[in-house]
């Protein structure tokens, strides 16, 4: 085959990331692959498993994906068409009167035995092969397969797009609902305050101000929730239609309260090479295949075409005469083209088809650095989290306490209403940072496994007949090189 052949671009990769003591181990290698399959179990919820299933069988959009792979494929049987001897058969008959009146015509006026008339009926075949000596078919098909397993690439790639919405999306919604119990909590707190202010002015102590100030609050609080009950409700819509289904249907099924998805664990150090698992970069390698096999279709053009026509088209009046001998009539041949002169069209097309390959390169090196920037960050918010979430819950815990301890002195008279109003307020902003920083920890779990590719791995079978393309993986694992 004229042109040239894919060589992977070498990309060397950093021993480790910048955040962690020290190469992967073979031990902490296995632990990342395995935990990559499934990485939404990580988070123990059966409740998110169920969703994860549904929505793999039921989301459209995959559906759709999966369907632009088979006509992917389809091109690519048609290529491959080009290979084989074309053959079409034709057959018809009729009868055709001609007119006399045309001088030098066989048949003259006057002759009433002689009519310008024929029956005709005729039957044969047409074939053509092209015998593809400099490869020009053969770097079609490399093309078109390399575009199949392009489009696989982007069906993984969206699978674990979708995965990350779905999880987000149920990460928030079980944040929502914590932050409801929350302010729920510091509803019945705010209505145990204006209770105890409004029994004490009963009885001659406080006066009116302290009773509105514990009235404002209540209604301060309660005012909290009609948003966060909308909030859910659109979560709730949002992952129904992930799923496929029609929003509104889910409401029965996750309006139920469950407590936030266990924190997962990751291992101590993660191996650089995990990112050949991300769908971006091995799509972007086979772009860049792609691209090299289509040079070599442009440079063949440039070479001979062979091709071999045979006409076969026997013609007769009558039936028993078009299988005779002499009604037979074909012709075979051997027919070669070659370019001579076409202003410089073809040497335009090999150069645009290089050019292209050099912008898959180059679009392939920076998706490669765009993955390792998303994993880096990723390990730095999760390492940050830690401290993040500690400091939040101990914060939580101390303005709970402060609380208590202004009510308490406000009911023995030692301090002002005032006092109780910030302590309320603190504790319950606090205590609702604290959740969302718990939340937020869960999300950027969620934000590292996509940066390592996770989710696709595994789930390849979802829908039975998907085809599976193997063979990049190790040629992609050959192009990073430390």
């Amino acid at each position: 085959m004229v042109g040239p052949n894919y060589k992977p671009d070498k990309i060397a990769l950093p021993k480790k990331f910048t955040s962690q003591p020290h190469p992967a181990t073979k031990e902490e290698i296995a632990a990342t692959e395995k935990s990559l399959k499934e990485w939404w179990g990580q988070f123990n919820d059966p409740t998110l498993n169920r969703l994860v299933e549904r929505t793999i069988a039921g989301n459209y959009d995959l559906q759709a994906a999966t369907q632009h792979i088979w006509s992917e494929q389809a091109l690519r049987r048609q290529a491959q068409a080009d290979w084989y001897p074309q053959l079409d058969a034709n057959a018809g008959g009729g009868d055709s009167r001609y007119s006399i009146n045309v001088d030098n015509w066989p048949i003259r006026p006057g002759n009433p035995t002689n009519h310008p008339q024929a029956s005709v009926l005729t039957y044969g075949a047409r074939a053509s092969w092209e015998i593809d000596v400099f490869g020009r078919i053969a770097r079609q098909v490399q093309q078109r397969k390399r575009a199949v397993e392009e489009t696989i690439e982007a069906r993984r790639g969206l699978l674990i797009s979708l995965l990350s919405q779905l999880v987000s999306d149920y990460i928030e919604l079980r944040t929502i609902q914590s932050r409801l119990a929350v302010t729920e909590n510091a509803i019945r707190t705010a209505h145990s305050s204006t209770n105890m202010v409004e029994r004490l002015y009963a009885n001659g102590v406080g006066n009116t101000l302290a009773i509105a100030q514990a009235r404002t609050e209540e209604h301060t609080e309660r005012a909290r929730l009609p948003p966060l009950h909308a909030q859910q409700e659109r979560m709730i819509h949002a992952i129904a239609t992930l799923m496929g289904e029609m929003p509104g249907t889910l409401e029965p099924e996750l309006e139920e309260r469950r407590p936030l998805p266990r924190v997962p664990t990751f291992p101590s150090t993660i191996p650089s090479m995990v990112l050949a698992n991300r769908p971006d970069i091995r799509e972007a390698e086979r772009r860049y295949a792609e691209s090299t096999a289509h040079i070599g279709v442009a440079v063949a053009q440039l070479y001979p075409n062979f091709n071999i026509p045979l006409n076969f088209n026997p013609n007769a009046s009558a039936m028993y005469q078009a299988f005779q001998l002499g009604g037979m009539s074909w012709n075979i041949m051997m027919m070669m083209s070659l370019p001579v002169l076409h202003g410089g069209k073809y040497s335009a097309q090999i150069a645009e088809a290089r050019a292209e390959a050099e912008a898959s390169r180059l679009q392939y090196r920076q998706v490669v650095l765009n993955a390792f920037r998303e994993v880096e960050d990723g390990l730095d918010d999760w390492h940050q989290d830690n401290e993040y979430v500690h400091q939040q819950e101990e914060a939580a815990s101390q303005a709970r306490l402060a609380r208590d301890r202004a009510q308490q002195l406000f009911g023995a008279g030692l301090t002002g209403y005032l006092n109780v109003l910030d302590s309320e307020q603190t504790a319950l902003t606090v205590q609702d940072d604290a959740v969302k920083a718990h939340g937020k920890r869960l999300t950027d779990a969620i934000t590292l496994y996509v940066a390592m590719g996770a989710g696709w791995q595994g789930r390849e079978l979802a829908d039975a007949r998907l085809p599976i393309e193997r063979g990049n993986q190790s040629m992609l694992l050959r192009a990073f090189t430390r």
